[in-house]
């Protein structure tokens, strides 16, 4: 009796959704058939069966029945196990016999039964690698742990100072092949090389370098992780290689403290010194070049006069050669001009008198006439 017949059609039950829902089904059905080929080896009324009865064909058909229906179900096995389904950024690697044979891409795709095994790389994802602590409780404000990771942080600057450096590094999938068959721990050797690239970057550099310049340091251990991980064909692409937290030892934070504050002190009096520098300076500057520049013009204005007068006297110089007494009877005309309109006494002397105070006679007329002309 097929499996269709046992149910009228209007209380027929739906079939099995999935494969192993139709294995149970079929289990089931083994099971009842079973039971009821042992309620049937009787005869009418319950009488044991007679002597005469052939029971081995009834075994045989038992045995038939068993692996037939162990038939169908290794070929629905079979059957179920040649198509799989890469996932959207996923991809397959497709062995046969453990060796490599192809890469398959997102969707439904087909293999050999048995002989092709089929191995999902996600190539999407970005995973993360965290260094010097640990993401306890994820989400918008998260929880770390610091506490017993200083082994992972603590490092040696190229100035012989300890600093604490905690980073993480985010890569992704780049070569589904490089990344099953090249490496056996993939995860473990980004780890490895990730800390020895991170410790020879801050190694090369100075304490106060490191502080400053942590996207320089970043970008220089991005270029040196890849290299490494290039070198080892494990088929990773580093994404990230972000300072979380740089920061010195909690047991030399106050001495360095108080360094960042002479530090700081220092820097203040060395800008206030060069406002004082950029205000005086250039005063000074503009001063002397206004003293060279008045003084140019002093003496350009003193050549000028000079050569004025030296062309002046030449020109008299050669009148006077024309015409001396004309010549030197106009300058004295000229110079008298030029004086006596600021003179405001003129005293006139005989131009027989050999003294240049000469004695006057007051007691006499000639002295008193001489006092009253010179009142009037």
């Amino acid at each position: 009796m097929a499996w269709d017949d046992q149910q009228p059609q209007w209380g027929k039950k739906k079939g099995p959704s999935s494969p192993e829902e139709f294995i149970a089904a079929l289990l089931k059905k083994i099971k009842d058939n079973f039971g009821g080929s042992g309620g049937q080896g009787g005869g009418q009324g319950g009488e044991p069966p007679s002597s005469g009865d052939k029971q081995p064909p009834n075994m045989l058909n038992n045995l038939l029945r068993i692996g037939s229906i162990i038939a169908i179900l290794f070929l629905l096995q079979i059957v179920y196990s040649s198509f799989y389904t890469i996932e959207p950024g996923e991809q397959g690697v497709i062995t046969r016999f453990g060796k490599f044979v192809k890469l398959a891409n997102p969707g439904l795709n087909f293999k050999i039964p048995v002989i092709d095994a089929a191995i999902k790389v996600d190539v999407e994802t970005v995973r993360k690698q965290e260094f010097g602590f640990r993401t306890r409780i994820p989400g918008r404000k998260s929880v770390y742990e610091k506490r017993g990771y200083d082994s992972e942080s603590l490092m040696l600057t190229g100035d012989k100072n300890v600093i604490n450096v905690e980073w993480i590094v985010q890569y992704k999938i780049q070569d589904p092949f490089n990344f099953v068959f090249k490496v056996r721990n993939v995860d473990q050797s980004v780890r490895d090389v990730s800390e020895m690239a991170v410790r020879r970057v801050v190694g090369n550099h100075a304490f106060d370098y490191v502080l400053s310049n942590r996207e320089i340091l970043e970008a220089s251990a991005v270029k040196e992780l890849q290299t490494a991980l290039n070198s080892y064909k494990s088929g990773v692409r580093i994404v990230t290689v972000k300072f979380q937290d740089v920061n010195p030892p909690e047991t030399v934070k106050p001495a360095f403290n108080e360094v960042n504050e002479a530090d700081q002190d220092m820097k203040r009096l060395v800008n206030e010194a060069e406002e004082i520098y950029n205000k005086v300076i250039p005063r000074a500057r503009g001063n002397a070049k206004k003293i060279l520049e008045e003084a140019h013009g002093y003496a350009v204005e003193r050549v000028n006069l000079a050569k004025g007068e030296t062309n002046r006297f030449l020109a008299v110089l050669k009148e006077y050669r024309r015409a001396k007494d004309v010549t030197r009877k106009r300058l004295y005309l000229e110079t008298m001009g030029q004086v006596l309109p600021s003179v405001a006494d003129i005293y006139v002397i005989d131009e027989k008198q050999r003294a240049l105070l000469p004695f006057l006679d007051i007691t006499g007329s000639k002295g008193s006439n001489l006092l009253k002309s010179k009142a009037d």
